[in-house]
């Protein structure tokens, strides 16, 4: 383990830069994932990381220093580096208001190079907010679905902030970005949804063909789902408010629409 007390450290530079700029991670292929839950669940699913920075005060957290502990040889054969640095300094690493004294350095996963026409896809035009984003892949994993298409100009699906608010449903997906979402759905083979207040039918009376694959198609609050793709939907659903409210967080919407894709299914097979 390496000590790092400066911030004009060549490893220290590097690692700043993967937090801060979206255009490094992109460049490099690489992220940081932060937190003890992170880490294990990227160790779940593609083994050790490529780095591991923690702080002082992380050393003493039990979760941390065991999961080193019985972790070393494995992190030697990966030959990951580790580092080790105060907190002040970590800090100017981490995303957090609180550091959570872990950061792990990974290289971002490819999916294959064309996404499935026949899976149950998220398909999401625009999506700006880093909390919204990682919630609707969180959401896209808890309901079953196995892979998500992002538009041009959604935020970046791999940036730490989008990462803690997924929990770890990056690690479950197939993600694409910088997708031709109409594209994509001209070929789809399966029942392809828009959620949208215009000129749409009520979810709970639409009907649609359960057994087949879904994408279900979300767009930015603000703007919504572009034409294009909008176009390409073969129904628009909406979502009944009697509350009067105009509309719902895309990822409270994407939500109620998911799993009543999910509760339709599951009425079907309980009845063969």
């Amino acid at each position: 383990m390496k000590t790092i007390t400066s911030a004009a450290n060549p490893s220290f530079r590097q690692w700043k830069q993967l937090a801060d700029s979206a255009r490094a991670r992109k460049k490099n292929g690489e992220t940081l994932l932060e937190g003890m839950h992170l880490v294990a669940a990227w160790q779940a699913s593609y083994g050790m990381p490529t780095g591991v920075w923690v702080s002082e005060g992380g050393l003493k957290r039990p979760e941390i220093a065991g999961w080193l502990a019985a972790n070393q040889r494995l992190l030697l054969r990966a030959e990951a580096e580790i580092f080790c640095s105060p907190d002040t300094l970590f800090c100017k690493l981490a995303d957090t208001e609180t550091p959570a004294g872990i950061l792990a350095r990974i290289n971002l996963p490819k999916p294959p190079d064309s996404p499935l026409a026949d899976a149950d896809t998220l398909l999401l035009d625009g999506i700006q907010d880093p909390g919204n984003l990682g919630c609707l892949l969180r959401t896209a994993v808890a309901a079953g679905f196995s892979q998500t298409l992002l538009a041009t100009g959604s935020t970046s699906a791999w940036s730490p902030k989008v990462l803690r608010a997924g929990q770890g449903a990056h690690f479950q997906l197939k993600i694409y970005e910088a997708a031709d979402l109409a594209a994509f759905l001209r070929r789809f083979k399966g029942e392809s949804l828009a959620a949208t207040i215009n000129d749409a039918e009520p979810l709970h009376t639409a009907h649609w063909p359960c057994a087949a694959p879904l994408a279900w198609i979300f767009g930015a609050e603000g703007q919504g789902i572009s034409a294009a793709v909008l176009k390409e939907a073969q129904q628009r659903v909406c979502i009944a408010m009697p509350g009067g409210m105009e509309s719902l967080n895309v990822s409270a919407a994407a939500a109620v629409c998911l799993f009543e894709s999910l509760r339709r299914r599951d009425a079907i097979e309980s009845q063969t």
